[in-house]
C-alpha cells in the first residue's frame, strides 16, 4: 500500500473516531434548540425544525449563577491548595531517586485510585465531628485535595524531573541557597507543566459531583453538577432543561480547553522524552 493511501485512509479513520464521540456533544447543543414535541420525535431530526431558546428561562429560573458561582469558587480553592501542597511534593519526589521515592510514588497512585464514594463517608464523618459541615465549601475543597493532590503531583513531578540537575547545582555553586535555586531557576523553567496540572486540576474540581452532593446540606451552597440533577423528579425528567443546562455548562469548560489545548498536550507529555 502506497504511504499516500495509507496516510488518506488513516485520516478517515480518525475522523470517523472523533465524530463518533463528539456526536454526544453535537445532539446535546442541538436537542437545547428543539421543542419538546421534536425531541421525542421519531424518526429523530438532526436539525431543529423550528429552533426554540431555553437558555435564557434555564438560566434565570435554575439558579444557574448560584450553582456556576460555588462551582468556581470551591475548584479555585481546591486548585489553589494543590498548587501549594503539591508543587513542593512534586518537586521534593523529582530531586530523591532511592527506594523510599518509589514508596512514595505508589502510595500517590493508590490514593488517586481511591473512587470518591469509597471516601465520602469516613470524610463526612471526620467532618462532621470537627464541625467542618457548617463550612460546606471549605469541607468540600478539602475532601477534594485528597483526589486532586495526588493527581497533580503525578503529573507535575514529570516536569521537575525535565530540568536538567546540572543548572540547580550551579546556582549552588554560584551562591544560591537552595530555596533560591528552586524560585529562581528551577520553577520557572518547570512552570508550563504546573499551569497545565493546575488546570486540569481546576476543570476536575469544577465538576465535582460526589463530594458536592454529600457534604453540602444546603442548597444555597450547591455546585452546577448538583443543579442538574434537579432536572429529574419522581415521575417525570425534563430533558429539555438537561441538555440547556447542560449546553450552557459545558461550554465555558470547552472554551478553556480549545483555547489551551497545545499547552496541555505539552504539559502532559513534558518529561516523556530527554
Amino acid at each position: 500500500m502506497r504511504p499516500t493511501v495509507k496516510r488518506n485512509l488513516l485520516l478517515v479513520l480518525a475522523i470517523g473516531i472523533t465524530a463518533v464521540y463528539l456526536f454526544p456533544l453535537y445532539w446535546m447543543y442541538i436537542t437545547a434548540f428543539k421543542s419538546a414535541a421534536e425531541m421525542f420525535r421519531y424518526p429523530p431530526t438532526f436539525w431543529p425544525v423550528s429552533p426554540e431558546s431555553h437558555f435564557v428561562a434555564t438560566f434565570v429560573d435554575r439558579q444557574m449563577a448560584n450553582y456556576l458561582w460555588n462551582s468556581f469558587a470551591i475548584a479555585c480553592g481546591t486548585t489553589a491548595t494543590t498548587l501549594v501542597l503539591g508543587t513542593g511534593a512534586a518537586y521534593a519526589l523529582a530531586q530523591s531517586k532511592n527506594r523510599a521515592t518509589g514508596i512514595a510514588i505508589f502510595a500517590v497512585l493508590v490514593l488517586q485510585a481511591l473512587p470518591s464514594s469509597l471516601m465520602v463517608t469516613p470524610l463526612f464523618t471526620a467532618f462532621k465531628s470537627l464541625g467542618l459541615l457548617s463550612s460546606p465549601r471549605l469541607a468540600v475543597v478539602l475532601a477534594q485535595i485528597s483526589k486532586t493532590l495526588p493527581f497533580f503531583i503525578v503529573l507535575c513531578r514529570s516536569s521537575f524531573v525535565q530540568v536538567p540537575r546540572d543548572l540547580r547545582d550551579a546556582a549552588l555553586v554560584d551562591g544560591a541557597t537552595p530555596a533560591g535555586a528552586f524560585f529562581r531557576v528551577v520553577l520557572p523553567l518547570a512552570m508550563n507543566g504546573i499551569l497545565v496540572s493546575g488546570i486540569l486540576v481546576f476543570l476536575q474540581s469544577f465538576g465535582e459531583y460526589v463530594y458536592a452532593r454529600s457534604l453540602i446540606l444546603s442548597d444555597e451552597y450547591q455546585t452546577a453538577t448538583v443543579g442538574l440533577s434537579t432536572f429529574v423528579g419522581a415521575t417525570n425528567t425534563d430533558w429539555i432543561g438537561i441538555m440547556t443546562y447542560s449546553a450552557i455548562y459545558v461550554t465555558p469548560i470547552l472554551g478553556i480547553f480549545m483555547l489551551l489545548q497545545r499547552r496541555i498536550v505539552g504539559g502532559l507529555t513534558a518529561g516523556a522524552l530527554k
